[in-house]
């Protein structure tokens, strides 16, 4: 029997965002693939149950508190990994003789006190931690948070260097960090987002409107709205959604000051699925540079045209299935035009998005990677 700990930054459902997504269907894909599961992960606050989603994926589930400490801030590790500290993580993990997945930098503090050589370890490298910290310190407007970002993008530079050769094999979600890590310690390895869609949506030609989805807290994805809603405002004859559950007052006041654009809620995957089949295009616009987007699979698999900048993939492969604008003024002409156009791409899209970007084919070159002997 294969045996794998995974250890996450966070309870993994429901599979809500970016990074929780991609730690979730892949526990899923390995499930399925026979591999016993020992999962181990960050919360805020111990949950009551643990949803039977989980529980059919894995031998055991183990949850440890993050510390609450506000001096930790003055550590010299990033924040976000020495908070995620546990002696009964380390006791849990001894029990079974098996390989560590670390999800993310983030949750890897603890291997300064592994024992050497008993566990094989591999990260999932889901960021280069010190430029995704710098981009939100360049996207954020209060000053305090500015700064918190800023220092941890300083202490993340350090933390990588050191850490990153530790590994056996580091699983990269991009070309971009596939190559950094690639050049700097020899052991990356390209593995795309596990995404959890399995069949290319058959749509008809039109759909009723544009849609702008994602977290309206995060700087970035606020950023991206308000130069999405500023390009509407020009385009009285196209009806935007946005869909969030998570809006400020600050954007909920900036939407109902425009006729053409109406805010709902996300609440359920199945609503968001019912939004995207019914959206003419999606609009997908980061200033983050960090290889490709979750919500750029969801809206290929189950929604019409994908209007992107630069920033949302680095895969050209995914790119030929998009319209690209390299900037808000060519994003303003993808629109036009993409208003005018039928939707003819499912069959294109199923030929290469289920060949190339299955769920079920990372798995097994993950398992042939981890437990190559």
């Amino acid at each position: 029997m294969k045996e794998l700990h995974i250890i996450s930054f966070n309870y993994p459902y429901p599979p809500s965002y970016g990074g929780i997504i991609d730690v979730y269907y892949k526990i899923k894909a390995l499930s399925d693939l026979g591999i016993k599961i020992h999962l181990h992960f960050f919360v805020d606050k111990i949950p009551v149950k643990i949803d039977p989603e989980v529980e059919e994926s894995t031998e055991n589930v183990f949850f440890y508190e993050k510390k609450k400490n506000p001096l930790l801030y003055f550590s010299t590790m990033p924040f976000a990994a020495v908070i995620r500290d546990s002696d009964l993580l380390l006791k849990n993990l001894e029990k079974t003789n098996a390989p560590i997945l670390f999800e993310g930098l983030q949750t890897t503090s603890i291997i300064r006190f592994l024992k050497d050589n008993r566990h094989e370890l591999y990260l999932r490298h889901h960021n280069n931690e010190a430029e995704y910290y710098k981009g939100l310190s360049l996207s954020e407007k209060n000053i305090f948070k500015k700064i918190v970002y800023k220092i941890e993008s300083l202490k993340y530079k350090g933390y990588q260097k050191k850490l990153l050769k530790k590994f056996e094999t580091i699983f990269c979600l991009s070309e971009k960090e596939y190559n950094e890590v690639e050049t700097y310690s020899k052991n990356a390895q390209l593995i795309h987002i596990f995404h959890g869609n399995q069949l290319v949506k058959q749509l008809d030609k039109k759909g009723n409107y544009f849609l702008f989805h994602g977290d309206l807290t995060t700087a970035d994805n606020k950023r991206a709205l308000i130069e999405t809603i500023d390009l509407f405002k020009t385009l009285p004859q196209h009806k935007l959604l946005v869909a969030s559950d998570r809006a400020g007052e600050d954007i909920k006041k900036r939407i109902s000051t425009v006729e053409n654009i109406t805010l709902t809620p996300i609440q359920t995957t199945e609503n968001l699925h019912h939004l995207l089949e019914n959206a003419h295009a999606n609009i997908l616009i980061s200033y983050q540079n960090s290889g490709t987007k979750v919500k750029l699979f969801n809206t290929l698999y189950n929604s019409r045209f994908v209007i992107i900048n630069g920033n949302i993939t680095d895969d050209p492969v995914l790119t030929n299935l998009c319209l690209y604008g390299a900037n808000m003024d060519e994003i303003h002409q993808q629109i036009i035009a993409s208003a005018e156009k039928d939707y003819n791409d499912s069959e294109k899209r199923k030929k290469i998005l289920e060949k190339t970007h299955s769920d079920h084919a990372k798995a097994e070159e993950i398992v042939k990677i981890i437990f190559k002997n």
